[in-house]
């Protein structure tokens, strides 16, 4: 099965951060598939502030098949010393598909190919497997456990530019 990521429209965006479904896709989505109201106001915040692609690139993951769109994901902040942080989702009825690999893939591809970005990280929750194994899969190295953004502990998965070109 191939996956292939589309961007959010800024009017979807908009949408979902009212937490609502935007009507022009609502025919073509699983189940929990769309980010968060919470990403999308954080990716319309860091648009309005005129950050680049790689501060606030948010994607729908799409399966080629059928055009369902699967899940989600983006880039989370600006790189900041030549790192920038990625986050995803797949809906529970799409998981172990490739969906989430096939995103992640994209994202370190869109992110090494700019010199901003050298390396990407991938906070994962601890309780969390088949994201561990997604980015183990894609040569991401255990950098060890910290609180994440909310004061939870996930592993520190981070992907290294000469690893990937």
């Amino acid at each position: 099965m191939t996956f292939k990521l589309q961007a959010i429209s800024l009017a979807d965006l908009k949408i979902m951060a009212l937490s609502a479904i935007p009507r022009s896709i609502a025919a073509r989505i699983a189940e929990d598939a769309l980010p968060p109201a919470f990403v999308a106001l954080r990716a319309l915040s860091l648009i309005e502030e005129g950050k680049s692609l790689y501060g606030c690139g948010t994607f729908y993951i799409v399966r080629d098949s059928d055009q369902t769109i699967v899940g989600s994901c983006g880039f989370k902040y600006p790189p900041a010393a030549g790192c920038v942080e990625i986050g995803y989702g797949v809906s529970s009825s799409c998981r172990k598909q490739g969906a989430a690999t096939a995103a992640v893939q994209a994202l370190l591809d869109l992110a090494f190919a700019t010199e901003e970005v050298n390396q990407v990280l991938a906070q994962v929750n601890l309780d969390n497997a088949a994201s561990s194994r997604v980015v183990q899969k894609l040569n991401f190295e255990n950098s060890g456990v910290k609180l994440d953004e909310y004061n939870e502990p996930a592993v520190q998965w981070l992907a290294h530019k000469r690893r990937h070109a």
